[in-house]
């Protein structure tokens, strides 16, 4: 490692746990910039889940009270989530980096998607009708596509949480944003130990990251929070588009 890709990577990470504490799309720094370092595909995007993994588990505290009720409903919940990002992670680490190097492009393009229409998704769904039980298949069903593909790449995962935690039944914004927490928290932790058994960290850079994220994460929240959350979240659309379409470029 030299100078500048000590900063590079420290500084993107700073910018991932920042805008993951107040608006997300913090993988569009961290992860472009492992690469940029010279990291082959898989193992950044298994290094970017290992630093950005201590901010899902204390999102998921925050939340503990609002999840006391919910206990019985979290367990079926909680392992299909467990089995998903296990079986999502497994995946990526079957795929080969030049076939992940394809789909890095699309996987971007998908997650700035989401990230752009996430307002117009989420009033859409509440202008669903939500009598379809919060504990039936159809819950459970959506949680492990989603699990499945944060286990393989983890960005646009909470707003994909959001839309089926809505469509399975879920209509109290505090509560779903708690669910979602802690089932985010639970999918990261089985990754981030899959990756590691499997040996597909790069522990230099990484441990750079979670230095620079927690403190992007602890600036965030007391600073950040005075930029009106507009302008973040365009800013994180414009950098999601902006990589997107360098990856196309880079695929040709």
């Amino acid at each position: 490692m030299n100078a500048w890709q000590i900063a590079l990577v420290g500084i993107a990470a700073f910018c991932a746990g920042a805008m993951n504490s107040v608006a997300g799309g913090g993988t569009f720094f961290s992860f472009p910039a492992l690469l940029a370092v010279g990291i082959p595909p898989i193992a950044a995007n298994a290094s970017n889940s290992v630093a950005l993994w201590p901010a899902s588990l204390s999102s998921a505290w925050a939340y503990r009270k609002e999840l006391e009720h919910y206990k019985r409903y979290l367990i079926p919940m909680g392992i299909v989530s467990l089995m998903g990002g296990i079986g999502g992670s497994l995946l990526l680490l079957s795929t080969k980096d030049a076939t992940f190097s394809r789909l890095i492009p699309w996987l971007l393009l998908f997650a700035t998607v989401l990230f752009t229409f996430s307002g117009r998704i989420s009033a859409l769904l509440r202008g669903v009708d939500s009598g379809v039980p919060s504990n039936s298949m159809l819950a459970l069903a959506g949680q492990a596509v989603v699990s499945v593909y944060g286990g393989f790449f983890g960005a646009g995962m909470g707003i994909l949480m959001l839309a089926s935690l809505s469509i399975g039944g879920h209509d109290d914004v505090h509560e779903i944003n708690a669910i979602k927490n802690l089932l985010s928290a639970i999918i990261y932790s089985v990754t981030v130990l899959t990756f590691v058994i499997a040996g597909t960290i790069s522990w230099s850079y990484t441990v750079i990251m979670l230095v620079t994220a927690t403190l992007g994460g602890y600036w965030g929240a007391t600073v950040a929070r005075k930029i009106p959350a507009r302008w973040l979240g365009q800013f994180i659309i414009a950098v999601g588009s902006t990589l997107s379409v360098f990856y196309f470029y880079k695929a040709l």
